[in-house]
């Protein structure tokens, strides 16, 4: 496990009616790239890729999920998004669900050129994995495996969102919205206490501050006025649904029936004990990541039921 891990930074550029858009995306492997499974990981809605999927936390080991997962084989990129962290910020616009969407295929545009991978191991949490299910709606061939956590599919039942709500008007009257520290914390405080350490909010808000200190609203306003975004009977790849016991998002109930509308029968929904909404960020993490990994690292079905 101290194997050195390898990290690049790329860019690439989204084609917009308004002049193309700069996106950032991060690159951590062991050794080399080549002949590696690839994991695409997707931020919400309120931080940037690199605080929420390569976090370091002094004296908590294996806070970053990138070294993680590339130090047990896998090739793993994560984007901003844009409107997020390093990617441009230049245009006025809210940088909604469909946007993030659109950079998911540009970036792995951009991916498949640099390294050849042609599907992704694809994981989105919150607002993120809504991005991420809208890109395997749009882009099927390029998702082998999909892993949404935190999701929220038409919004009933939600509390967090319920509360939300009420800053619609808000939300809707400015592009962006500001974040401090206090924001952070409110993300941990909002569904259960005692979830996270300290110490990790603490470097989780340092990292997010640092790139950003504001974040678009345009998330907000898909997941408060415009669910469902995503259909399940057009998400055709194999897929986790991931759920934190205590999350005000992610209501039970509704992601037990997008669950049931999935038409693969390569499908797992896991309840993750003792966590609320930022999973990674949690005292359980390993288990999220051992839950995540094994799904990605499944055995084919050598049975797949009678030929039609």
């Amino acid at each position: 496990m101290s194997t050195p891990i390898t990290a690049h930074e790329h860019w690439t550029h989204k084609k917009t009616a308004n002049g193309d858009v700069r996106l950032f995306m991060w690159e951590k492997f062991v050794d080399s790239p080549h002949g590696k499974p690839t994991v695409l990981f997707v931020h919400g809605s309120s931080m940037a890729s690199q605080p929420t999927f390569d976090l370091t936390v002094p004296g908590r080991p294996d806070s970053s999920v990138m070294d993680w997962f590339a130090r047990r084989g896998f090739v793993c990129w994560s984007v901003d998004v844009e409107g997020y962290g390093r990617s441009d910020k230049k245009r006025d616009i809210y940088c909604d669900i469909a946007n993030g969407a659109d950079d998911l295929a540009a970036a792995t545009d951009y991916i498949a050129g640099a390294r050849g991978a042609a599907a992704f191991l694809t994981y989105g949490i919150s607002s993120g994995a809504l991005r991420a299910a809208l890109f395997a709606q749009r882009h099927p061939e390029r998702v082998a495996r999909l892993a949404l956590d935190a999701f929220v599919w038409t919004g009933a039942g939600a509390p967090t969102l319920e509360q939300r709500r009420k800053k619609l008007p808000e939300f809707l009257a400015h592009k962006r919205r500001p974040i401090d520290r206090a924001f952070v914390y409110s993300i941990f405080e909002r569904d259960h206490p005692d979830t996270a350490e300290k110490r990790v909010v603490d470097a989780f808000a340092d990292a997010i501050l640092a790139l950003d200190d504001s974040m678009p609203n345009g998330t907000y306003i898909d997941m408060c006025s415009k669910l469902p975004i995503v259909d399940p009977a057009k998400i055709t790849m194999p897929t986790l649904i991931l759920r934190g016991q205590y999350d005000g998002i992610a209501a039970l109930d509704d992601l037990i029936e997008f669950y049931k509308r999935l038409p693969h029968p390569d499908k797992q929904f896991s309840i993750m004990a003792g966590i609320s909404h930022a999973s990674f960020q949690q005292k359980n993490y390993l288990m999220v990541y051992h839950i995540l990994h094994a799904y990605f690292t499944q055995p084919a079905p050598v049975y797949a039921g009678p030929a039609h």
